[in-house]
């Protein structure tokens, strides 16, 4: 199963507890497939960065590296017309089509507002661990 995560998802799960953090440790151990595209490469290192600042302790270093070796990079679809409330969230879906996943992994409330569309599911992390990991 290829699966998209949000950036939230993402770095909360590198620098937390809860779901977010089981659902990477389930990715690192082959669980499913994470899908991205540069876009989103570059938002989880920006947004990782940044959160690093206010946690120093955190290496975010290793997780990086680790989905540069072992995500999939697909080359996003171009959307004919916006899907979210906030346009920066669309890169999630143009990812989401372009691998053929059927899940994003979020809790933004423009990508959940949206679940469905064209059959990709938007699911909380919680919501997917208890659906798919459980």
């Amino acid at each position: 199963m290829r699966i998209v995560l949000d950036t939230n998802v993402f770095v909360s799960g590198v620098f937390f507890s809860g779901a977010p953090n089981q659902i990477l440790n389930a990715w690192q151990l082959g669980e499913f497939e994470l899908a991205a595209s540069q876009e989103i490469l570059d938002e989880y290192l920006r947004v990782g960065k940044e959160l690093a600042k206010e946690h120093p302790v955190i290496d975010l270093e290793p997780m990086i590296n680790f989905v540069l070796e072992h995500a999939t990079i697909f080359k996003p679809v171009i959307l004919k017309e916006p899907v979210c409330e906030d346009p920066d969230d669309d890169k999630f879906f143009a990812c989401a089509l372009a691998c053929g996943g059927k899940v994003i992994v979020s809790g933004d409330k423009h990508l959940l507002k949206v679940s469905g569309y064209l059959g990709i599911d938007v699911l909380k992390p919680r919501e997917f661990v208890d659906k798919f990991l459980s």
